[in-house]
Formats: structure tokens, sequence, C-alpha cells
């Protein structure tokens, strides 16, 4: 079953190819039609998720979409589903000290990555959601160069290096997209009878 990825961040599609099922195929929206600006002004994950299947459900293919976002306990949640729109003209670099900075005197860096995944089948009008979650910390420092957005800050819960340093073989298996999408990966295959 070919899938499309309403993404324009290749390191998604990137993660999500590393865990798609057999029997499964999945493209960037972009190769099959130009790239449009979506508001991501809803104040949850599956709103943004939504806006996303909302903005190319016309052109008649299944598609998948994800919101995800960095939610820090002591800054009130902060990026949350701001997380990418933060500081949205600075690097990821930037974005990290500032938060690193708030953070200086904090004991408390517990946070979470949270993605909320979409499957669209526009033949029945069905709509399934998931959500993954991995708990973690914020670092002290930025740590690794591999992953991409946050990885460089945040250490998952039972290890004591960040995802920046852990890289992809890590990611695959415990990341909050991953998690996700093995969710709902699964119940495509409930759907579509693919085993």
């Amino acid at each position: 079953m070919k899938l499309y990825l309403v993404t324009s961040n290749e390191n998604k599609l990137k993660e999500v190819r590393l865990i798609l099922p057999a029997g499964f195929d999945v493209e960037s929206i972009e190769t099959i039609a130009p790239k449009k600006d979506i508001v991501e002004d809803s104040a949850t994950f599956f709103g943004n998720s939504l806006k996303k299947i909302e903005a190319y459900k016309d052109l008649g293919v299944p598609l998948l979409a994800d919101d995800s976002g960095l939610v820090i306990d002591s800054l009130g949640g902060f990026p949350g589903v701001n997380s990418a729109r933060f500081m949205e003209n600075s690097n990821y670099l930037t974005k990290m000290q500032i938060i690193l900075d708030r953070m200086v005197n904090e004991e408390n860096r517990a946070a979470r990555f949270v993605c909320a995944a979409l499957f669209y089948d526009p033949s029945n009008v069905v709509l399934v959601g998931v959500e993954g979650k991995v708990d973690g910390i914020i670092a002290r420092k930025q740590s690794g160069e591999n992953g991409f957005g946050y990885d460089p800050i945040f250490v998952p819960q039972g290890y004591s290096q960040t995802f920046g340093v852990l890289g992809d073989s890590v990611k695959k298996e415990l990341s909050h997209r991953a998690k996700a999408f093995k969710k709902l990966f699964s119940l495509v295959y409930l759907y579509t009878g693919k085993k």
C-alpha cells in the first residue's frame, strides 16, 4: 500500500521509513503535489496533524501526518505544540541553547517528546489517530550530532546519553515518532487486512 506523508521534512520521512513494515511504501506528499503553507495553530498535536490531512485530503490518496514536540515540565509544557515554530527563523542549536539557558538552575528536568500521528483513507473516509510518547530529561548541555530538532538535549528514560548521541538504532525503537507510527501501522494493518 502506498502512503503519502504530509511533510517536507526529510528527517521525519527517514524516521518513518526506518520502521515501515513490509507491504507499505511511503513517499513525501510533495512527490505528487506542491507544498502548501499549513498554519499549525491548533492547541493540540492532534489538531495540527489534522490540519495537515485536511490540506491534502482532496488528492484522493492515503495520507499520513504527524505533529510532534518537546514538552518540558518545569517550563509549563513549553515549547510543546510550538516546538517547530518557537523562534521559527532560528536554527535548532540556538533554540536548544535558549531552553538550556532558561533551565540553568532548574533541578526538575523532566520532559517528554510527544507525537500525534494520523492515517487517512479517502476511499472509505476513515481517519485513525494514535499518540506516542517517550519520557526523559533535558540534559545540561547539547551533546551529539545524530537525529534532528531537539535530539541533542533530550536524554530518554533509561539512558545516560541524548538522542543526539544514541542515533537511529535507538531512536527507531523508542522515539515518540517510532512508537506512534508503530501503533498506527498496526491499526492500518488491521484495517486493510494486510499481514
